[in-house]
């Protein structure tokens, strides 16, 4: 994923499109490998779309594909691609239809893609996502983010899902160290996670089991069950 804004780097605005895309990913069966902040800037943006697009099954963008002078990403990854930046008359229909009398320059920008671009859509979803290649260029607005994901999972299609269980104990991490140095040597395919919180009295460390074999998952969890002393685990998912 390649996250983009001045307002992300600066504070001003807390990003929100991650998690939703980590979500979306897992239910596919996708791993997201790496995550990339930068500034509005074409050559920055265009650099990292051509080393993620080029390392990566899949890449996302999000962030700078608004009307102002700010939303650059349109022209970055055209520059990483090599190709030049057009005009979709579809896109442009679609926003006189919209904006009828109140369309302005501005409002055409939107309507601007990396030549070459496919527009994907879905019945529930209709205005366009722009994808090249292998690189979906998502809006930065989170609402909007999370709406267009739904084009992601119907275009890009579903593998076997991430299987997640949890487990919480009241345990300290630096007791819980040995019993999960033995689980993950026992399930060297299984994701364990160990996550402390000082803040809920119903728990103290929150450890999840993950992979793609449902049975393998499970077999995980349970033996780490089995380690515990009496009285724990407060709560199992």
């Amino acid at each position: 994923m390649l996250v983009i804004g001045n307002e992300l780097l600066t504070g001003k605005v807390c990003e929100a499109n991650l998690v939703v895309l980590a979500k979306s990913l897992r239910k596919l069966g996708i791993l997201l490998r790496r995550v990339v902040m930068v500034r509005d800037d074409v050559d920055t943006i265009a650099r990292e779309v051509r080393e993620l697009s080029g390392t990566h099954d899949w890449l996302f963008t999000s962030g700078g594909v608004g009307p102002t002078h700010d939303d650059v990403t349109i022209e970055a990854v055209a520059q990483a691609f090599g190709v030049s930046v057009v005009m979709s008359p579809e896109m442009k229909g679609m926003l006189e239809a919209h904006y009828r009398e109140r369309l302005t320059p501005g409002h055409l920008r939107m309507a601007l893609i990396p030549e070459g671009g496919v527009l994907e859509t879905t019945s529930e979803v209709p205005w366009p996502t722009v994808r090249v290649a292998n690189t979906w260029i998502m809006p930065g607005v989170p609402q909007v983010f999370e709406m267009k994901i739904q084009v992601i999972e119907a275009k890009i299609g579903a593998d076997q899902a991430f299987v997640s269980h949890a487990v919480y104990t009241k345990m300290d991490e630096g007791d819980l160290k040995p019993l999960l140095d033995r689980i993950v040597l026992a399930f060297p395919t299984i994701e364990v996670g160990s996550y402390p919180k000082w803040s809920d009295p119903t728990y103290q460390t929150k450890l999840t089991f993950d992979g793609l074999d449902p049975a393998l998952v499970a077999r995980a969890r349970d033996a780490f069950i089995a380690s515990l002393p009496p009285g724990e685990p407060q709560r199992v998912e």
